[in-house]
C-alpha cells in the first residue's frame, strides 16, 4: 500500500546509517571519562552522513540553540537540500555520563517527520509516563501511581508485584520511588538516558513495564516517536524549574506549560522514522563490539506509517569507511601497533 505524499520508505536505511555513525564514532570515548569528546564525535559523524541523504531537513531538536552548539543546533537545515521537507530530531550521544564512564544504555537517536510532524520541545524537564502497546490508554499523569500501576497491570494480566517501573535515579524522585514501593512494584533504577527505556516498554522480553518520572522535554519526544510507530503512549507535561525555562517554553509557541502533552501532541504525525544505535550495553540494544579490522553495530529502526520494526546487526571494516565514521582519536588502538 502506498501513503499519498509520504517520506519514501528507502530512507530508512538512510536513517539507521545515521545513528550507526553515530555510535561508532564516539564508542572508542567509552569509560575513558570524557563525555564532551565522545558527544563531539557523534555529533560530527552524525551531521556527516546526514549531508548525504536527500531531504530537506531542520532540526526541531539537536544540541541546542545556533550560539551554543556548531552543529545540529536548533533551526539548521540538514541534507543534501533535495527532496521532501522534513521535522529532524536528534540525539547523538544520548547518556554522555553513560558513555564517559563506560556504564549501559547509551545510545545513538534520530527521529524524522513531515514539517510540524513533531513537537519543538524547549531544552528543559518534563514528567513523564510511558507504556508499550498492550497498556496504551490505561496511563494518566493526573492519575495516582497506584491507580497507573493497577490499569497497566491488568492490561498486561500481571500482578502488580510482576510490574517493572524503570525510574531516573534523582533525588527529585524520592516521593516517587516511595509511591512505587508502596504498590509492591519492582524499580529499575537508571543513571541516565531515558529514551531506550521508554521504548524498551514496547518489548516483552525487555522486562521494562513502565517508565516514570522526570526527564528532559526532547528525550520525551524522541521516545514518544517511536511508542507511536508501535502502538504505545507516551504522555508528559513540561516541568519547569524556572521562569527562564517558562520563557524558553513560550518562545517555541508553547503557550500553557502546564498542559498535558498527549501522544498527538508530542508527534502529530504518523509519517515518522525512529533509528537508534546501541553505543553500550542496554535494555534495547547491544553496544558496539569491536572486531579484528572493524566493529558490529546493533540498530533498531521504525517507520511509522507501517509499524515495521527492524533490528539490524552491521559489521562495519574501518578500513573502508569515512574517518568520522571511524572514531578514530587519541589513544586509539591505530596508535598502539605493539
Amino acid at each position: 500500500m502506498e501513503y499519498p505524499e509520504s517520506m519514501e520508505r528507502g530512507l530508512t536505511m538512510a536513517f539507521a546509517r545515521v545513528t550507526e555513525a553515530a555510535a561508532l564514532a564516539c564508542a572508542r570515548w567509552v569509560g575513558r571519562g570524557k563525555k564532551n569528546e565522545a558527544d563531539d564525535a557523534a555529533v560530527e559523524a552524525m551531521r556527516g552522513v546526514f549531508d548525504t541523504i536527500n531531504m530537506k531537513g531542520t532540526v526541531v531538536i539537536g544540541e541546542g540553540e545556533m550560539d551554543e552548539a556548531p552543529m545540529l543546533y536548533i533551526g539548521e537545515r540538514v541534507g543534501s537540500g533535495y527532496g521532501p521537507q522534513l521535522d529532524v530530531a536528534v540525539d547523538p550521544l544520548e547518556g554522555t555520563n553513560l558513555v564517559a564512564g563506560g556504564l549501559p544504555g547509551a545510545i545513538a537517536v534520530v527521529a524524522i517527520a513531515k514539517r510540524r510532524g513533531l513537537l519543538h520541545a524547549p531544552d528543559m524537564y518534563m514528567d513523564k509516563i510511558a507504556v508499550g502497546p498492550m497498556a496504551a490508554g490505561c496511563i494518566s499523569l493526573d492519575a495516582t501511581v497506584l491507580e497507573n500501576l493497577g490499569s497497566v497491570a491488568r492490561a498486561l494480566d500481571k500482578s502488580i508485584e510482576d510490574l517493572t517501573v524503570v525510574i531516573l535515579e534523582r533525588e527529585r524522585h524520592q516521593k516517587l520511588i516511595e509511591d512505587v514501593r508502596a504498590t509492591g512494584a519492582r524499580i529499575l533504577l537508571i543513571r541516565d538516558g531515558d529514551v531506550a527505556p521508554a521504548v524498551a516498554c514496547a518489548f516483552e522480553r525487555s522486562g521494562v513495564d513502565i517508565m516514570m518520572g522526570v526527564g528532559g522535554a526532547p528525550e520525551g519526544v524522541l521516545a514518544a516517536a517511536a511508542l507511536k510507530c508501535m502502538g504505545g503512549e507516551m504522555q508528559g507535561r513540561l516541568w519547569p524549574e524556572d521562569d527562564e525555562d517558562v520563557a524558553r517554553a513560550k518562545k517555541l509557541g508553547i503557550e500553557r506549560v502546564d498542559k498535558l502533552l498527549t501522544m498527538d501532541d508530542l508527534v502529530t504525525t504518523d509519517d515518522i522514522f525512529f533509528s537508534a544505535t546501541g553505543i553500550t550495553e542496554g535494555p534495547l540494544l547491544k553496544g558496539v563490539t569491536y572486531i579484528p579490522g572493524g566493529a558490529v553495530t546493533h540498530t533498531i529502526v521504525m517507520r511509522g506509517l507501517t509499524g515495521t520494526v527492524r533490528f539490524i546487526e552491521a559489521r562495519h571494516m574501518f578500513a573502508k569507511k569515512p574517518k568520522y565514521a571511524i572514531g578514530e582519536n587519541e589513544g586509539s588502538h591505530s596508535q598502539w601497533k605493539g
